[in-house]
């Protein structure tokens, strides 16, 4: 793992510059305390960092959208990247989660029916009636501990 540098004392992995190193199981929790995340996508040479209400659902990352860049990207099956974070400036404290995985976008009832059940919303009403699915093969997170 580039920049780990070892553990504190009470067996936290940190990297380098003494950023905690998050399990994934500590990293899914978190992501389920959020509701607004970016996924970021690239086509040709150009990316797109977009934001998106978000669930979670059997570990991978949930999100309603409508026919764009993000739907593109799922028909086509790539690897995107989906990150959410959470800070305090008065602290200097937070943490950040990244998913990483092929996005696909979800058509079975069954399915839906589950991500129904999350109560997932955009906060915007234009008509995101596709529902998309990150699935998280690879999931790292990193938090700024309190001094």
């Amino acid at each position: 793992m580039r920049g780990y540098l070892g553990a504190h004392d009470e067996g936290t992995a940190v990297t380098s510059r003494d950023l905690e190193i998050l399990p994934r199981e500590e990293c899914l929790q978190l992501l389920r305390t959020q509701s607004l995340g970016r996924v970021a996508v690239r086509f040709g040479e150009a990316p797109s960092i977009l934001p998106v209400i978000f669930a979670v659902l059997d570990d991978d990352v949930v999100f309603r959208t409508d026919p764009g860049t993000k739907l593109t990207a799922a028909v086509m099956r790539t690897i995107v990247a989906f990150e959410v974070d959470d800070a305090d400036p008065t602290s200097r404290t937070g943490w950040s989660v990244l998913v990483i995985g092929p996005v696909d976008e979800i058509t079975d009832a069954t399915t839906l029916a589950q991500v129904a059940a999350l109560g997932l919303e955009p906060w915007v009403d234009s008509g995101r009636d596709r529902v998309l699915r990150i699935r998280s093969r690879t999931v790292t997170g990193r938090r700024i501990p309190h001094r």
